[in-house]
């Protein structure tokens, strides 16, 4: 079946590019034991938004949608030591597992976490950031973009995760994808940023993300 060579070649992947991380292990471990949804970027896709990160020179990091805190801890070891990242999460319970993941990580002194729903956090924050990630509830997505772009500067660049469903971005079927689809089309006509958006399959089936860059 594809899913299983999918999930065969992340893990080559990671065995040939990754190192161990008891960090990151022990994150998932401690997300798995709270509870948490087991929906956390892979290993690597969170490499690939630390590299992201790390291109783009970032010093300032948005991310919404904190979960246990996996993708954020992949995100802040990318910062310079004088660098911060803002994350957003509605669970006050997720926020306080991600906490945890943090200060074991040694990141918590550049993390700060918003907890409350995002689209009530989101208009008291300044910017700009240099990278925002988003990967929160999908049907909100079109305004979580509008807040990217806003938070932004000539430059940012934003990744939002999630955006094929599976495919189901061409079938519809639910809020989240139609939530999607609203982005997509705020992208199409929105003249403040250049986008792509790439398929993906993995350990976490199939989906995929929109890149975007502020003009």
């Amino acid at each position: 079946m594809p899913g299983d060579v999918w999930r065969e070649v992340d893990h080559y992947l990671e065995a040939a590019l990754m190192p161990e991380d008891p960090v990151l292990a022990a994150a998932l471990e401690r997300n798995a034991e709270a509870g948490l949804p087991p929906i956390d970027v892979s290993p690597v896709q969170g490499r690939f938004l630390h590299l992201l990160a790390r291109i783009a020179g970032a010093h300032r990091i948005l991310e919404i949608g904190t979960l246990g805190g996996y993708s954020t801890i992949q995100l802040a070891r990318a910062l310079p030591a004088d660098g911060t990242l803002v994350t957003c999460e509605y669970s006050p319970e997720h926020a306080a597992v991600a906490q945890a993941n943090l200060e074991h990580a040694g990141l918590a002194d550049r993390v700060e976490i918003w907890v409350g729903a995002a689209l009530d956090t989101l208009p008291t924050l300044e910017g700009p950031f240099d990278l925002v990630f988003v990967d929160a509830d999908k049907q909100n997505n079109a305004a979580y973009l509008d807040h990217a772009i806003r938070l932004g500067r000539p430059g940012t660049v934003i990744v939002v995760d999630n955006v094929v469903r599976g495919g189901r971005i061409v079938t519809g079927g639910d809020a989240q994808v139609e939530g999607t689809r609203r982005m997509f089309e705020a992208l199409e006509g929105d003249g403040r940023v250049e986008a792509t958006a790439l398929q993906t399959v993995g350990a976490k089936g199939y989906d995929g993300f929109v890149l975007a860059r502020v003009r």
